[in-house]
């Protein structure tokens, strides 16, 4: 509710000029610093704290997908890093914080409106947090992709500081914008669609791109499914997608989910969603960081022809808690999407949360593949690579302008490149760790400490 009493803002000015002061605190060089905890940090032992609660037969799944490169391993290790944020510097500024905030977790997605834009896409690990953590995770996150698509390292260190003066002068611009308009404010996906369908030829295929993105949902239904008995259901492909043994008690919990869920959708939405039937269910491992915990696809069909795909998907408490404090929100499915809501310029419709079972097992619900396009880096350019880190960076400014300060982090960040080359330097020696780490992994793997497998092993 807006506040009834006269208010007293402080000016745009005044907020840059405390955002400054807090350099006195945090100075901006420190920031390059990588401070590892002083007391014991063993990533396979923290990798072990979040595994608890997890289907304990999906793990080396998991750790299979972790030992592929150190890029997979940072990918699924944001519980490593939340550890070693949290000993490094912070200016005291806050934001709904993405907490899983790497390269390969932005893409395009339709609005209600079915505009395309660009944004990021993974919420699991959301909380308000200093707003430090999200850009440190992402130029981590580009120095390590950088390396795993075999790019050098000068051209790294660019990728890595066009992404932080990206995110710089895009929170300046914002800092200068009437409120309204920062929420309004969307990201085109168009270029990184053509990003996304160029390989290193040159040759675009946006165009194809864009309409098979658009026709998703439609090819969902004959890939997903098979006729059984005169039933549709949706087809079994194990290890990734199965009807587990228990097939009617796992139906009927997530018929109830999804019942739970129904409540937590605005009455419009009820309505539309109380035009499909539920059909069936099936397990889903999805992810790196994810994998091992319940995760669920829920086919439901208004007619013969129309479908559509939920995605059901356990909300652990974020890795970011121990570190920036418990979410106000009781349901973890709940945390989840009122921060997407937050950080995105758009949500899925379908957007929602559920709760069953004692103990309580908290659920976020989406839309399954809607007109949802991602990066593939594997044949990406350097100059590709570098546009398409800026818009990452583009979008995280966006996101951060609306949900915290914008005119004070810019205050603190300045017009020059000192924070830049500090993130830079930040940024390289996280890549060396992340290489440690991953190594370290392959040891314990090797000692039998950890089981790992590939997903056709499993």
């Amino acid at each position: 509710m807006p506040r009834s009493s006269t208010p007293e803002f402080a000016t745009r000015a005044e907020r840059v000029g405390q955002g400054k002061a807090l350099r006195q605190q945090a100075p901006r060089s420190a920031q390059a610093a990588l401070a590892l905890a002083k007391r014991a940090r063993d990533p396979v032992e923290i990798l072990a704290q979040t595994d608890v609660g997890r289907v304990t037969a999906l793990l080396p799944i998991r750790y299979g997908r972790m030992l592929q490169s150190p890029f997979a391993f940072l990918r699924g290790a944001a519980a490593v890093m939340a550890f070693d944020l949290a000993q490094s510097a912070v200016s005291s500024i806050r934001v709904q914080a993405c907490g899983d905030c790497h390269v390969m977790n932005f893409g395009a997605f339709a609005t209600p409106e079915r505009q395309l834009v660009f944004d990021l896409n993974d919420f699991d690990e959301t909380l308000p947090a200093p707003w430090e953590w999200d850009i440190k995770r992402l130029v981590a996150s580009i120095w390590v992709a950088g390396r795993y698509c075999g790019f050098g390292e000068r051209p790294c260190a660019d990728a890595v500081l066009t992404s932080v003066r990206t995110y710089r002068e895009e929170l300046a611009k914002y800092a200068d914008w009437p409120r309204l308009q920062l929420w309004y404010a969307k990201i085109d996906a168009s270029p990184m669609i053509e990003i996304g369908g160029r390989g290193r030829t040159g040759r675009s295929s946006a165009m194809s791109t864009a309409q098979a993105a658009a026709y998703t949902a439609a090819r969902l239904l004959p890939k997903l499914t098979e006729m059984d008995d005169g039933r549709r259901r949706i087809k079994d492909q194990p290890p990734l997608v199965y009807h587990p043994r228990r097939e009617g008690a796992f139906k009927k919990s997530m018929g109830r989910a999804l019942r739970r869920y129904h409540d937590s959708l605005t009455p419009e939405r009820r309505v539309l969603l109380d035009s499909y039937q539920f059909v069936d269910a099936a397990v889903k491992v999805a992810g790196v960081g994810s994998v091992g915990t319940v995760c669920a696809i829920a086919l439901l069909l208004a007619g013969d022809e129309d479908s559509l795909f939920l995605q059901i998907k356990q909300a652990r408490p974020s890795v970011l808690e121990p570190y920036a404090g418990k979410s106000a929100y009781p349901n973890e499915g709940q945390r989840v999407v009122v921060g997407q809501r937050l950080m995105q310029s758009a949500s899925d419709l379908f957007l929602g949360w559920s709760r069953i079972g004692k103990p309580p097992l908290d659920f976020y619900v989406r839309q399954l593949r809607d007109m949802k396009t991602s990066i593939v880096l594997d044949n990406m350019s350097i100059g590709d690579f570098t546009r398409y880190v800026g818009y990452c960076a583009r979008a995280v400014a966006r996101s951060h302008a609306k949900t915290g300060d914008a005119a004070m982090i810019t205050g603190y960040l300045g017009k020059g490149d000192v924070f830049d080359q500090a993130l830079k330097r930040f940024a390289r020696a996280y890549a060396d760790q992340t290489e440690k780490d991953h190594a370290t992994l392959s040891k314990a793997v090797r000692a039998g400490r950890v089981r790992a497998g590939t997903d056709t092993t499993v």
